[in-house]
């Protein structure tokens, strides 16, 4: 018998083919909208995309409105943060939407992969997105070839977009013009005009912040301080990170400075920002606006960490962590093996005590070190006692503390500073000049980078010579505005004023932060 064969005609399926639906029912239909910045022209934008939309759908009688997905101020070049964006594409796989309509195909996305792989994504599910300006449907039989050209420009598009605003930053930066997210900035808001002022009620904060870290506390402590007094940090938010605090005194900008390009954009698809170890150029400002923290205090500050992150101690220059719990913590030295004395609770047959013992002699035995063990109680009052000692002899101590302060008085910085700022105007001529005639510039960057150093290191120095001067100052201060001796041992007055107590077999050696030394007897 011959075979009978019957045709049966492709009806076309209505809607996605995630649910199964009548073909009488009308399609849902739903429109994508974008932009990409958050400036009034674009917002302007936004409203009538929606607005025209949301009309153009309700019109046609043959599709149900499905509503608008929209993101406001979002790149095209990723999906990840377009969360609008990704909520259609979920709303589509669980078969809610039959059909999406956008204004462009660089409104739907600028990533040729993420174009292509969403529009395959729902074209396996009978969902077509119609390009109303290239009007292309992805349904057609030619629709792909089209988008994969299109999609391929729009990339193109971008990314040419995307160096048009690095050499538009580049050219701020040469200027010195400084851009900063002052939302996000602890101290600091703008003025009409953009420019960066200081916010006269935030800035006390920061404040606070240098004087604490230079007072002793720890990153810690400052924190749960600024907690416990209801201060925010630049972001809102009540908890105190002790990485934010370290990145805060670590930013020159709290000194009215500037180091532009930190970081730089490695692929502007995915937009991964890098550290900037000198792969592109960085741009340093000075005074560029109105600083928070003095210049000298500043450095001082940048010394003070440098210190805490290198401290040793002993003969075998054992690394030591720092530690601000106590006020006499790394502040004690043993005059034997210059190890610092540690703080113990003791418990010697049955009678609890606080105890310093000398960290050789912890943790090796006496043979290593046979430094003897002092009570906490007598070791704070032979600091009452030091203290009290330099209250008596301040007639004395007022005129070392005066020849001191001359000692430490040098204008040489100056000269040297104004020096390296001609040397670096020169190099930067240079520098100028080989990239115009596109000369290898290795040597002059190598140079700058050198005068940079040498102006770090003038720096440090001059912030050195002000912090003497402060400390020598602020005892002079002291002893002249003191009138009465101590009777109990004072924490903050040992933080302030104290800098070392090394223990000696009779008596305790105490230096003040002045430069001033006194000998208690046991």
């Amino acid at each position: 018998m011959e075979s009978n064969i019957t045709v049966i005609p492709a009806r076309r399926h209505i809607g996605n083919t995630v649910k199964e639906q009548d073909e009488h029912t009308k399609l849902r239909v739903t429109a994508y909208c974008r932009v990409s910045t958050d400036t009034d022209e674009q917002e302007t934008s936004y409203d009538t995309q929606v607005k025209h939309y949301t009309e153009y759908i309700q019109q046609h009688p043959d599709w149900k409105f499905a509503g608008i997905f929209a993101d406001d101020g979002i790149s095209g070049t990723n999906v990840k943060k377009r969360d609008e964006f990704n909520r259609m594409i979920g709303e589509c796989m669980s078969g809610n939407i039959d059909m999406v309509i956008t204004k462009s195909i660089s409104r739907f996305a600028r990533n040729t992969l993420d174009c292509l792989k969403f529009i395959r994504q729902l074209r396996d599910k009978n969902i077509p997105v119609y390009f109303e300006k290239e009007n292309i449907n992805s349904m057609d039989s030619k629709g792909e070839v089209l988008l994969t050209i299109m999609a391929s420009l729009a990339q193109q598009e971008s990314q040419s977009l995307s160096q048009n605003v690095k050499l538009g930053i580049q050219f701020r930066y040469q200027s010195g013009k400084v851009q900063v997210n002052h939302n996000r900035f602890l101290g600091y808001t703008k003025d009409e005009d953009g420019n960066l002022i200081v916010d006269k009620t935030e800035s006390e904060a920061i404040k606070r912040i240098f004087r604490e870290y230079l007072e002793g506390e720890s990153l810690m402590q400052i924190g749960r301080g600024l907690e416990a007094d209801g201060i925010l940090t630049g972001a809102g938010k009540q908890k105190w990170r002790p990485e934010t605090i370290k990145k805060m005194l670590k930013n020159e900008k709290y000194m009215g400075d500037a180091l532009l390009q930190k970081t730089y954009t490695t692929d502007f698809i995915e937009k991964t920002r890098v550290k900037n170890n000198g792969i592109v150029p960085q741009y340093y400002v000075e005074n560029s606006h109105e600083a928070i923290i003095p210049k000298d205090i500043f450095m001082q500050v940048q010394e003070e960490m440098v210190r805490r992150s290198n401290l040793y101690s002993g003969g075998n220059r054992k690394k030591r962590v720092y530690s601000s719990k106590y006020a006499l913590s790394g502040m004690v030295c043993c005059s034997k093996c210059g190890e610092i004395y540690r703080r113990l609770a003791w418990n010697n047959r049955g009678k609890r005590s606080v105890v310093w013992r000398c960290c050789t002699r912890v943790e090796h035995g006496p043979s290593a070190c046979d430094a003897e063990t002092i009570q906490e109680v007598d070791l704070q009052m032979a600091t009452v006692r030091a203290i009290n000692k330099a209250i008596q002899c301040s007639d004395s101590m007022l005129k070392i503390l005066k020849e001191n302060l001359t000692s430490v008085i040098d204008n040489s910085t100056k000269k040297e500073m104004a020096e390296i700022d001609d040397k670096m105007a020169a190099r930067q001529q240079d520098l100028f000049k080989a990239t115009q005639e596109m000369k290898p510039y290795d040597d002059i960057a190598d140079a700058i980078e050198d005068l940079r150093d040498q102006k770090k290191k003038v720096f440090a120095e001059k912030a050195e010579q002000e912090g003497n001067k402060l400390r020598i100052k602020e005892m002079t201060e002291f002893l002249s505005g003191m009138n009465h001796m101590l009777i109990d041992y004072d924490e903050q007055m040992v933080r302030r004023y104290i800098e070392r107590i090394t223990v000696y077999d009779s008596y305790y050696e105490v230096e003040f932060k002045s430069g001033i030394k006194v000998e208690i007897e046991k």
